[in-house]
């Protein structure tokens, strides 16, 4: 799993395909927390596996393209073991 000292609140994450994803909320557990800004988001939070994260550098990047990410979000955070 990527260390996540590196991830900072508003940071861009982005898909594999290189388009841009949502924004750093926060880190909670071992999820990454989006913020509700983007509209696929719905005004709602958003939240991704870290497993999902692929390296982070001024971006936080993904191993999966943007549209499978939409799809596969979750609307709570995962917790250990699920």
């Amino acid at each position: 799993m990527v260390d996540t000292a590196n991830i900072r609140e508003h940071m861009e994450v982005v898909g594999s395909c290189g388009n841009l994803v949502g924004r750093v909320d926060s880190v909670e557990g071992i999820s990454l927390k989006l913020t509700r800004s983007m509209p696929a988001a719905r005004g709602e939070h958003r939240y991704i596996p870290l497993f999902w994260v692929e390296y982070v550098d001024e971006v936080v990047r993904l191993n999966k393209p943007a549209p499978d990410v939409e799809e596969e979000w979750q609307a709570h955070a995962i917790k250990e073991g699920e």
